[in-house]
């Protein structure tokens, strides 16, 4: 009797509960029974759809325990851990991480999704990571720079992404107030370390050009910073700082996607941005934000240029009162990288705020403290710009930066005497010019107009002319027009052509001296004008638009500065011009000294012949102006370093603008030909004047005859 009472109670409970449950849904069934569709159960739990009014389908995902349809009201849907009951699909190189109704897949720490793929997905892929290749810059020969890629390539093969987590070992010891804990071992500690030895101690690095130097610091800059950004991305969930002994200092924060802004903070700079920002597209695997402060990167950016943008240029010219030419901005801060997992990120917003901690420094009336961030050059080579970053304040040694662009930032300081254009330069550069430009004028017409002379030499003195002539008017008139980018970078072309044509035909006058002089030991000087006639035209244009076209077809971009339509510096391109300058003074040298020792020995056979020993002497003349007027000048300009600077300055002002004057001299009022066609000219222009005057007095004469005698 007992047994059947005890096989009753479940019947009897399942009786009991219906009212209760009946009794407990009828408010929620009453409240959403408009909501429920006709036909369906009110009475469906949460995760779960109605199938019709008796029975309800737990979502995918969720079960119950009496199965995927539920037909009892007390029953729910439950969470399926697909990742303990073995029901997922991941790869074998992910982990399954269950999710609320669903899971996802993550790479292995030390792995990275395959290209195509996104980590936490379900269908995610993922390969071992590797260790990024990092070779030396190409065309960079350094021992010191040797040693350290080889030091590079060692952490490379011992690289092992799968106990990445464990090469980087937290120091938990005691430490001041306020330090972060620092990092003890691994490829952090080395690399970091290595890279502080390699800036402290450069070795040969110094001694390399300035393009080649800041071409090596942009390789090691974007080198370094892919390198941190991979070995931390196999750290997931590590945050530190570690400081090398040479003061190097990276500080890191790891972890998966997260919301607000975060702060990392250095002994000597602190930075603070979004984390939203620096983690990027969702699913793209552990996001990371990091500084790194390389306190001895001043020594291989030294000397580098600014870029100042054209705001921030115009109110320093303003300040100084002249245009900031020759400037050497001084690095005040340590060099500050940004690094930031999201490397799609070309402009920054929100915006990357960096505080600077530098040396106190008061700047003075004529000094700034710019931000300035360091921008690569795809040629080689790299400079520092204001387009991007800003500096919101400066207080007590601490400046204030706002950064548009991930990279590396500093803060530079310039000098408070900067160097302001002489005006007595300017004065004697404008009536030298004007004079120059008269007189080539007057020579060009003497060279065209007077028969007498035509000839050879006279063809180059006259290309010559019109050479410099175009030349000096359009320094004249444009140099400074840089309000127009692309018309400041023709002017800048044409100046560069001009005048590499004057000095072809300076090269093309001394080869014909030479020739002449050889020439007048055997009294042969046919050769030397059928020689010239087939030479001089194709080489005193052809050449110099060859130059200046290589020029222009590989960096047009360095045509025209932001006070001068001249060429830029940057890069060495300044030898395009610079180069073949010096080539030709040094070959008008050679061929000066050829020449006076032939005319030396000339010289001593002539003593009987006075006309033709007048005529050597005059020649003598003539080479001796032609290499100090064509020549000497712009050997000064290049001499216009150290503490005669100044000296050199005037020098080279004066004798250059004069040059045409100069020429003028020379090759006309010296010559007795040019003065006899120009005492025929002037006597020309007098007589029809005196005709003029005689017939005037000759009319005045007969009138006063024809009127009648008063007495």
């Amino acid at each position: 009797m007992r047994k059947r009472f005890l096989r009753l109670l479940p019947g009897l409970s399942v009786l009991l509960l219906l009212p209760l449950g009946a009794a407990a849904l009828s408010s929620g069934a009453s409240a959403s029974a408009a909501s429920v569709p006709p036909g369906c159960a009110p009475w469906c739990p949460q995760n779960s759809t109605c199938i019709n009014a008796t029975a309800c389908r737990c979502h995918p995902g969720f079960s119950s325990w009496s199965g995927e349809i539920i037909t009892n009201p007390a029953d729910s849907c439950d969470d399926v851990d697909e990742c303990s009951s073995g029901q997922h699909w991941c790869h074998n190189s992910t982990v399954c991480v269950n999710t609320m109704g669903s899971y996802r897949c993550c790479c292995r720490p030390g792995w990275t999704p395959l290209p195509g793929f996104r980590d936490n997905q379900n269908t995610t892929v993922c390969e071992e990571m590797s260790f990024p290749t990092w070779t030396p810059p190409p065309g960079i020969q350094s021992q010191s720079l040797s040693g350290f890629f080889e030091g590079v390539q060692d952490l490379r093969r011992h690289f092992k992404p799968a106990s990445a987590q464990n090469t980087v070992r937290v120091v938990t010891g005691p430490r001041g107030p306020g330090q972060s804990p620092a990092v003890s071992g691994g490829c952090f500690r080395d690399l970091i370390q290595s890279v502080g030895e390699l800036l402290k101690a450069p070795g040969d690095l110094e001694t390399l050009a300035l393009p080649d130097r800041h071409h090596t610091v942009t390789h090691l800059l974007s080198g370094l910073e892919e390198i941190l950004r991979t070995l931390a991305k196999a750290m997931p969930g590590a945050s530190f700082t570690y400081q090398s002994p040479e003061g190097t200092e990276l500080s890191l924060v790891i972890q998966e996607q997260g919301h607000g802004n975060v702060t990392l903070g250095q002994s000597h700079a602190r930075m603070v941005l979004d984390w939203a920002m620096a983690a990027g597209a969702v699913g793209s695997g552990p996001a990371v934000a990091g500084i790194l402060s390389s306190p001895n990167m001043q020594k291989p950016l030294a000397n580098a240029s600014l870029e100042l943008d054209p705001e921030r240029q115009a109110e320093l010219e303003e300040t100084h009162d002249s245009p900031l030419r020759g400037i050497q901005w001084r690095i005040l801060s340590a060099v500050k990288s940004v690094l930031l997992s999201n490397t799609n990120t070309t402009k920054l917003d929100p915006k990357v705020t960096v505080i600077f901690s530098h040396r106190p420094e008061t700047p003075g009336t004529r000094q700034e403290l710019i931000c300035a961030f360091w921008k690569g050059a795809g040629h080689g080579g790299g400079h520092w710009a204001t387009t991007g970053c800003r500096r919101l304040g400066s207080r007590n040694g601490n400046t204030t930066c706002l950064g548009f662009l991930p990279g590396s930032m500093a803060i530079l300081v310039n000098p408070e005497d900067v160097e302001k254009e002489d005006p007595v330069l300017d004065v004697i550069t404008y009536v030298g010019l004007s004079l120059s430009l008269l007189c080539l004028l007057l020579a060009a017409l003497t060279f065209l107009l007077c028969r007498a002379i035509q000839n050879t030499s006279t063809s180059l003195h006259l290309q010559l002319s019109l050479c410099l002539f175009l030349a000096h008017l359009l320094f004249l008139t444009a140099i400074d027009r840089t309000e127009i980018k692309v018309l400041c970078a023709l002017i800048a072309g044409a100046l560069h052509y001009l005048y590499l044509a004057s000095f072809t035909w300076m090269l093309l006058e001394g080869l014909h001296l030479f020739l002449t002089a050889r020439n007048l030991m055997v009294v042969n000087y046919s050769s030397v004008s059928r020689f010239m006639k087939w030479l001089m035209f194709p080489v005193g244009y052809g050449v110099p638009a060859v130059i200046m076209a290589i020029s222009a077809a590989s960096r047009p971009h360095l045509y025209g500065t932001s006070t001068r339509c001249w060429l830029r510096s940057e890069s060495g391109f300044i030898w395009g011009f610079l180069g073949p300058v010096c080539a030709i003074c040094s070959v008008n040298l050679a061929f000066f000294l050829m020449t006076l020792w032939m005319l030396k020995s000339r010289l001593s056979s002539l003593n009987s012949d006075v006309s033709t020993l007048q005529d050597t002497r005059m020649l003598t003349f003539k080479a001796t102006a032609q290499l100090f007027i064509l020549g000497c000048t712009w050997c000064l300009g290049i001499l216009q370093v150290g503490p005669a600077a100044r000296v050199m300055a005037y020098l080279f002002t004066i004798i250059n603008s004069l040059q045409g004057v100069f020429i003028f001299l020379v090759y006309c009022l010296l010559r007795q030909q040019v003065r006899e066609q120009y005492g025929k000219w002037f006597k020309r222009v007098r007589k029809p004047k005196a005709e003029s005057e005689t017939f005037t007095l000759s009319s005045r004469a007969m009138s006063d005859a024809s009127k009648p005698i008063t007495v």
